[in-house]
């Protein structure tokens, strides 16, 4: 039972973040707050809590730092079939490197030079929904501990 309702809660959450991001990047906001690795992160950000690719230094810095490659690759770089793969392999690196590794975050060049994106897609969507993805993760993972302390 215990695993039904933190898986549950999991869901729960992820439904909870990406509703947030899509409704303010949709209605409130004249800003972007939504990008697709941002489904991955959600999986590990709230299914996976403890997991070290889920912590908020990583998630929060695994994005910006891909995103930034991406962004640099696409102002001074270029965009075609070895700069992808270059990208990707620094995003990677460095992401190792700084010991902020996160996953989704790896999907960040690939994505941001494809679609041709500026510095501002630093601060929104990757800054801005990163953080509150994380804010958001904080308050599902304290309602799990609640929940599970309540169970026991």
């Amino acid at each position: 039972m215990k695993h039904f309702l933190a898986s549950l809660l999991a869901g729960i959450g992820a439904f909870t973040g990406i509703l947030c991001l899509a409704y303010f990047d949709h209605s409130v906001w004249d800003a972007t707050l939504l990008m697709a690795p941002f489904g991955a992160t959600a999986v590990l950000v709230f299914g996976l809590p403890k997991s070290p690719l889920a912590q908020a230094k990583n998630v929060i810095f695994g994005h910006l730092i891909t995103a930034f490659i991406g962004v640099f690759f696409v102002q001074y770089v270029g965009v075609g079939v070895w700069q992808l793969a270059l990208a990707s392999g620094l995003g990677v690196t460095s992401m190792l490197f700084t010991k902020t590794t996160h996953p989704p975050a790896g999907a960040n060049p690939i994505l941001i030079m494809l679609s041709g994106q500026s510095w501002l897609f630093l601060l929104t969507p990757v800054l801005a929904g990163s953080i509150i993805i994380v804010l958001l993760g904080k308050v599902v993972r304290e309602a799990q501990t609640r929940l599970s302390a309540e169970l026991n």
